[in-house]
């Protein structure tokens, strides 16, 4: 067994492959459990697309891959924020309009330029034997920087993802922990852009959010877990990609679905057995409860 996963090991590729991957799951995991308890999935969906779009802009320019996707990206965030500012336009119609166009705009140049046409299949679809030394360095920037900032703000990030209005009468400067968040957030999509695709990203940032969120109701733990569960699930899902022959992104995705389905299995069975041993509930679990109290003693209230 050992000896079976110790050999691809003797390859480099897969040495860049499984590093990259674990520090693309743990931070994309840390991130995600933030995205999704401030119910902003769809933002990490439109940001990917919008990234692909610079990307492509970026090449036409003559600029580095990942410094186009990131310009685009930070312009996508601004234009959404001018355009919700007014209460009219609501945030997933924003988000709908501003990076759509943006990818489409990608999408549009290629067409046209067909001579690069390949060069964009990784962004799309990712490409983990296309790792280079510089794509490890610039994940394990991101990786740190999403560490490094989570733990020096750690209670603004706990206050105003759970109410802001709270987090300004203690003086926490909400738009900019917003904006600190949203620039992690951008550059964690980058970082995995060539690992899982930009079709994919949203459910790399989501699912190890998602299944740590069954597991516990404390917000702490959720982001241990979730970045622990994001870095399994990449490691994984380049071992099992390795051994069936399958496209590395599709077979992290897989993976990190499985986990999450098993965890949804065994909550739902939890949940019949108190139901059956506890007909009454008062024994049995309340989420809702649980959930509030939680919150309540890590931001100290």
């Amino acid at each position: 067994m050992i000896a079976f996963l110790l050999e691809p090991l003797e390859y480099e590729f897969f040495w860049h492959g499984l590093l990259a991957t674990l520090m693309v799951g743990a931070s994309c995991g840390l991130i995600g459990a933030l995205v999704i308890l401030r119910g902003m999935s769809y933002v990490g969906h439109g940001l990917s697309h919008a990234a692909f779009g610079g990307a492509v802009v970026g090449f036409i320019l003559n600029l580095n891959f990942y410094a186009g996707a990131g310009v685009m990206s930070l312009l996508a965030l601004l234009l959404i924020n001018r355009i919700t500012r007014s209460g009219t336009i609501k945030l997933d119609a924003a988000i709908g309009i501003v990076t759509n166009a943006m990818f489409a705009l990608g999408v549009a140049i290629i067409s046209q330029v067909r001579a690069f046409s390949q060069s964009f299949e990784a962004a799309l679809f990712g490409n983990i034997l296309g790792i280079t030394e510089g794509d490890l360095l610039l994940i394990g920037f991101v990786s740190l920087s999403a560490l490094t900032t989570m733990f020096l703000m750690y209670r603004p990030l706990l206050f105003s993802t759970f109410d802001q209005e709270a987090a300004q009468v203690f003086g926490i400067r909400t738009a900019r922990v917003q904006l600190v968040f949203s620039l992690l957030l951008t550059l964690t999509i980058i970082a995995s852009m060539n690992i899982v695709g930009v079709t994919m990203i949203a459910a790399t940032l989501i699912a190890p959010a998602a299944t740590a969120r069954l597991m516990t109701d404390c917000f702490s733990r959720m982001l241990i877990y979730s970045l622990i569960i994001g870095g399994i699930t990449g490691v994984a899902g380049m071992y099992l990609s390795y051994i069936f022959d399958t496209a590395s992104g599709a077979t992290i995705v897989l993976f990190g679905a499985s986990l999450y389905c098993l965890s949804w299995l065994t909550n739902f069975l939890h949940d019949r057995y108190i139901l059956q041993n506890h007909p009454d509930g008062k024994s049995g679990f309340v989420q809702t409860a649980k959930h509030q109290s939680a919150e309540r003693n890590e931001a100290g209230l």
